[in-house]
C-alpha cells in the first residue's frame, strides 16, 4: 500500500482541516511543503493545473478538495468514522456549510486591513504584494464573491450563538456527540481567525466554543514525516493508478467514459484540469492525464462544487 502524501503549507486553513482529518484517523503520512502562492510547478505536475491547497497523493492517485479527501480517508481507515452512518447526511451537509459559508465569513474577517497588518507585519513587502496579487487571481472567474467585512461582522454572532447552543444541547463534547467531520470542518475557519489578536476574540469571546475548538485541535495531526516534492513526483511516476471504483459510471450530462474533458472548481481557483474522463460516480470524478515528470496519474475530484466541460 502506498503512503499517504499531503501537499500543503502551514498557514492554509484547508490544509489544517486535512491535517486534523489525518490526526482524527491517527494516520502516518508524508508531508510535502508547497508554496503558498503560484507558481507551484511540482504540485501542478501532479494535478495538471489544480492549484488549491491541500492535495492528497496516494501513489499515482491525486485527490483534490478536502471534502473528497475526507471520504478517501474514510475508505483508507474506517474507524473512527468521520461520517457515522445514522448521522452521515446531517454531518456532510453541516460540513459543506462550514466549508463554504462560515469559511467565507472567516476569510473576510481575516483579510480586513487591521488583521492583515498584524498577520503580515514581519514579512517582506514584496511577498505581501505577491500574495495579494495571487489571491486576486485565485478568486477571479468563479462564483465565490468577497463578503464585505461589515456584513461578516454583522452576521458572525449568529454563527457563534448557534454553535454554543448546539454544544449546550449535545450529548457529548462535540457537535454531534462524538467527534466527526462536522467538528473538523467547523474548526478550521476558527483556527484561521485565531491566527492574529485582531480576530482571535471572534472565537475566544465565546467560552464554550473556545473550549470545543481546543478539543478538536487536540485531535492532532497524526504522525508526519517530511518528503520533498521531487520524491513525491517520483512516487507517482513509479506507481500505477489504483483500479477504478466498481460503482457504475453515471453522468447526467451525457459525458462518456474515455472522453476528453476539462474539470474545474466553480467557486474559486477555477483553473481547469484537462484529461480523459475515466469515472463519474455519485460523489467522485476521475480524470486520467499524463505528465512528463509524474507519468500517468488519476486526478480525483468531488462532484459537488466542480464542473465538466468537453475538450
Amino acid at each position: 500500500m502506498h503512503e499517504l502524501i499531503l501537499h500543503h503549507y502551514p498557514t492554509s486553513p484547508f490544509a489544517e482541516k486535512a491535517r486534523l482529518l489525518l490526526g482524527f484517523k491517527q494516520l502516518a503520512w508524508r508531508s510535502v511543503q508547497i508554496p503558498p502562492i503560484m507558481p507551484k510547478p511540482d504540485l501542478t505536475a501532479l494535478t495538471g493545473g489544480y492549484r488549491k491547497t491541500p492535495v492528497l497523493q496516494i501513489g499515482a492517485d491525486i485527490y483534490c478538495d478536502t471534502a473528497l479527501i475526507a471520504r478517501r480517508l474514510e475508505v483508507h481507515r474506517a474507524q473512527p468514522p468521520l461520517l457515522p452512518g445514522a448521522q452521515a447526511f446531517a454531518i456532510a451537509a453541516f460540513a459543506q456549510w462550514a466549508d463554504s459559508v462560515v469559511f467565507q465569513h472567516a476569510v473576510s474577517l481575516v483579510f480586513q486591513p487591521e488583521s492583515i497588518a498584524v498577520r503580515f507585519a514581519k514579512l517582506p513587502a514584496e511577498f505581501v504584494q505577491a500574495f495579494v496579487a495571487d489571491r486576486a487571481k485565485l478568486f477571479a472567474g468563479g462564483q465565490a464573491s468577497r463578503l464585505p467585512v461589515e456584513q461578516a461582522r454583522h452576521q458572525w454572532p449568529v454563527f457563534m450563538a448557534r454553535l454554543q447552543a448546539q454544544l449546550a444541547a449535545g450529548a457529548g463534547d462535540f457537535l454531534f456527540g462524538e467527534a466527526s467531520l462536522a467538528d473538523i470542518a467547523m474548526a478550521h475557519p476558527l483556527w484561521f481567525l485565531r491566527a492574529t489578536p485582531v480576530t482571535a476574540p471572534l472565537v475566544d469571546a465565546y467560552p464554550a466554543v473556545a473550549a470545543w475548538l481546543d478539543r478538536v485541535l487536540a485531535l492532532g495531526h497524526g504522525e508526519a514525516l517530511p518528503m520533498s516534492s521531487e520524491e513525491a513526483i517520483e512516487v507517482a511516476h513509479q506507481a500505477g493508478p489504483a483500479p477504478l471504483p466498481e460503482e457504475a459510471f453515471a453522468e447526467p450530462n451525457a459525458f462518456a467514459s474515455g472522453q476528453a474533458v476539462a474539470i474545474s472548481a466553480i467557486d474559486y481557483g477555477v483553473d481547469a484540469v484537462e484529461g480523459e474522463l475515466l469515472f463519474a460516480g455519485v460523489e467522485e470524478l476521475i480524470l486520467r492525464r499524463e505528465d512528463a515528470r509524474a507519468g500517468v496519474v488519476h486526478v480525483h475530484f468531488p462532484r459537488l462544487g466542480f464542473r465538466i466541460e468537453a475538450r
